[in-house]
């Protein structure tokens, strides 16, 4: 009776401390996961060819008589939703151990170019773009975390459909949006602390320069690549929490990414 008794009180003070984290009227904040998950399907760029590997340890019971997991996994530093710390495009800049977390949480805005994507594979993210965003929502603030939407999300993980080709190593016939050099100018001028989008790279598919990376890479700003479900975010009302493998000297690190939507 006494743990009956115990566990009731428990389930009543988890509901007590539920209602008074939300403000009378308030609606309870909705988590939204960016991440697509990782597993024998997750996307690398052409040129890697092992992508991600997983294998069982154990699976089952166990000699003591409990059941038991455990696995074993490896991984490329750029694939699936990660992020690319500065120094993958910039010497001397900020490595993925050395990004603080303030960098990595903060208020986040998102830029649609979805319409124009669909149109154009090769479409970029252009300073117009962001003036047109700012009339329609405002001035965009320092320290704030930039996401693009270009529809792309929703194709994974169809390697063809993503990349453009689907013909391994191949680098010459990619085809998917972008950011312009001059709208990662615009980004940094307007200081912005993290910069993502739903495609491969925050450069397009056609790039051979990677002009975006290394404007964001010298102004020691990360990216965000492969984020999952942009459209279920507005322009503005979200938190987002963009959490990396921290990987000692990493250029990059697989990365779980989260919105909290108010």
């Amino acid at each position: 009776m006494r743990l009956a008794h115990d566990a009731g009180m428990r389930a009543l003070l988890v509901v007590l401390v539920s209602l008074l984290a939300v403000p009378a009227g308030a609606h309870a904040p909705l988590w939204v996961d960016l991440t697509h998950a990782f597993g024998p399907d997750t996307l690398y760029w052409p040129t890697e060819r092992a992508g991600f590997r997983s294998e069982i340890v154990h699976r089952g019971p166990t000699p003591g008589g409990f059941y038991y997991e455990a696995n074993r996994f490896s991984s490329a530093e750029h694939g699936g939703t990660h992020l690319d710390a500065p120094a993958h495009f910039a010497k001397g800049k900020r490595r993925v151990h050395e990004i603080p977390p303030g960098v990595l949480v903060g208020a986040a805005v998102v830029v649609d170019i979805a319409d124009k994507a669909a149109k154009d594979a090769d479409a970029l993210l252009e300073p117009a773009d962001l003036e047109r965003w700012e009339k329609q929502h405002g001035k965009l603030e320092e320290r704030a975390i930039v996401l693009v939407h270009t529809g792309w999300g929703k194709r994974w993980p169809d390697r063809k459909r993503v990349f453009g080709s689907d013909t391994p190593g191949d680098t010459a016939h990619l085809h998917f949006p972008g950011i312009s050099e001059a709208a990662a100018r615009w980004l940094v001028a307007r200081k912005v602390k993290l910069v993502g989008i739903d495609t491969p790279s925050v450069d397009h598919g056609p790039s051979k320069d990677f002009r975006a990376h290394r404007v964001l890479a010298e102004a020691d700003v990360p990216g965000l690549e492969n984020v999952a479900r942009l459209e279920l975010l507005k322009p503005r009302g979200a938190r987002v929490v963009a959490l990396p493998m921290k990987i000692q000297d990493g250029s990059g690190a697989p990365c779980r990414i989260i919105a909290e939507v108010y």
